[in-house]
């Protein structure tokens, strides 16, 4: 049976020394004591999903930093349709592999996919319908990387029912639609692939299909993953108020099942009320720290959400951003400048790092809706090495992991294993040069 061992790893019960981990077919077998022939220097962390993801949107990363990229998300907006009808199946392919490497190589180990892009360019079905989707799931098996692949449903361009419009047509997608694409797909299913729904948001998915898509998953399979957009910008907060007379957050809380298998993304714009009803109800708060800085989204508000006992992960969504370091680190910073606080998510544990780690791994895990995110006996076999800086070569491994994310350490995941599989070697993915090389193949057909 394969072994390895390291210095240290992370448990959930805090660092243990000297970890010796068996694992077989890709899952954890066996945690102990010792020294392995496969033996790393440094310390073992789980890894983390990046628990919301548009694979495509990587294609125009860099591509709107100038006065002319627009001022707001909504001209942001306007350049991703530009990117959606781009792409086709056979381009979206390498450009999910290449994704799937850079997060791999980022300390990433599982990708949440949000995928509503499905149609072809003029809004009408693929002859086989999920060909988009099976795109994506090529993709990450080339890379290596762990995939929950939800199905998306977009039915209308804003609340009260507008037409889509432009490059929408493409994600045009009922509940019957998706949930039979999602029937389909479960043969796949294994321990690294996982599937379910994304009703994109409430002003793409009217307030019956939410429930039809719902009640369809939950016929299907009650513990599979249903994703969903929600108070992202203070324009759709208004929008929905005046549609709805509520919020999206407290419509959702009030009139749908949220609950553990729920995760709603961004949710940027809450008020007290409705942090302490989300974190009561289980579900989970997908933040992008990185995309929602670049798009000016706003600052979700931490302190109160964690000490209602909200759970959390981090997803790296339009992809201008690809580490997991650097994620938690922009999340920590962004409630230090709200807060005009330090280590303001420090926790039980007293180390930043640490805690913000494992409640990712541990909130992506459930997002995922995958045996991942923790260094457990039945675990899939994920993680990813650290080795100390400098400056604290010789402290305990907390140490080594707060120098990781706050301290510009570079590349700090020196190696990543995912699914029993050494892909990242001394920073570098195992097949970085074929599968950058179909990517930039793949851009110059795509002429985004």
């Amino acid at each position: 049976m394969p072994s390895l061992s390291a210095d240290w790893a992370l448990l959930e019960t805090g660092w243990v020394a000297r970890p010796l981990i068996s694992h077989e077919r890709g899952t954890i077998t066996g945690i102990g004591a010792g020294r392995a022939a496969d033996h790393v220097a440094g310390a073992l962390l789980p890894g983390i999903p990046s628990l919301h993801s548009h694979a495509f949107q990587r294609s125009f990363a860099g591509r709107t930093e100038f006065a002319g990229g627009g001022g707001d998300f909504w001209s942001w907006r306007e350049a991703m349709y530009r990117a959606a009808e781009a792409v086709e199946p056979d381009t979206l392919a390498p450009v999910a592999a290449y994704l799937g490497m850079r997060l791999l190589e980022g300390g990433f180990t599982s990708l949440v996919e949000f995928h509503y892009l499905q149609n072809q360019r003029d809004g009408t079905p693929y002859a086989h319908r999920p060909a988009m989707a099976e795109a994506v799931v090529e993709g990450a098996e080339q890379a290596g990387i762990g995939l929950t692949l939800l199905f998306g449903i977009y039915q209308t361009g804003d609340f009260g029912g507008a037409p889509l419009q432009g490059g929408q047509v493409r994600f045009r997608t009922s509940p019957d639609a998706a949930l039979a694409m999602l029937q389909h797909a479960r043969a796949g299913e294994g321990e690294a692939l996982r599937f379910g729904l994304a009703p994109h948001s409430l002003r793409a998915v009217p307030a019956a299909s939410l429930t039809e898509a719902a009640n369809g998953l939950a016929a299907i399979d009650a513990s599979a993953p249903i994703h969903l957009h929600a108070a992202e910008q203070r324009a759709e907060v208004t929008a929905c108020l005046a549609a709805y007379g509520t919020s999206p957050v407290a419509w959702l809380l009030d009139r749908a099942p949220v609950g553990p298998s729920w995760c709603l993304i961004h949710c940027t714009h809450m008020t007290d009320a409705e942090r302490g009803a989300l974190a009561r109800s289980n579900a989970v708060a997908g933040l992008c720290p990185t995309t929602e800085g670049n798009l000016g989204d706003g600052i979700f508000t931490m302190p109160a959400f964690v000490g209602a006992g909200g759970r959390f992960g981090v997803g790296t969504d339009s992809h201008v951003g690809l580490d997991a370091f650097a994620e938690l680190r922009l999340l920590e910073y962004s409630q230090r400048l709200h807060a005009r606080k330090r280590n303001v998510l420090a926790g039980q544990t007293g180390h930043t790092g640490r805690t913000l780690w494992q409640a990712a791994a541990s909130g992506g895990a459930q997002a995922a809706a995958r045996p991942v995110g923790a260094l457990r006996v039945g675990c899939r076999a994920d993680l990813v090495v650290i080795e100390p800086a400098p400056e604290v070569a010789g402290m305990k491994p907390d140490f080594w992991l707060d120098a990781a994310i706050f301290a510009a350490s570079p590349a700090p995941a020196r190696h990543v294993m995912a699914g029993g599989q050494w892909l990242v070697r001394d920073g570098r993915h195992v097949r970085r040069r074929a599968i950058t090389a179909a990517y930039e193949r793949a851009l110059a057909r795509m002429k985004v």
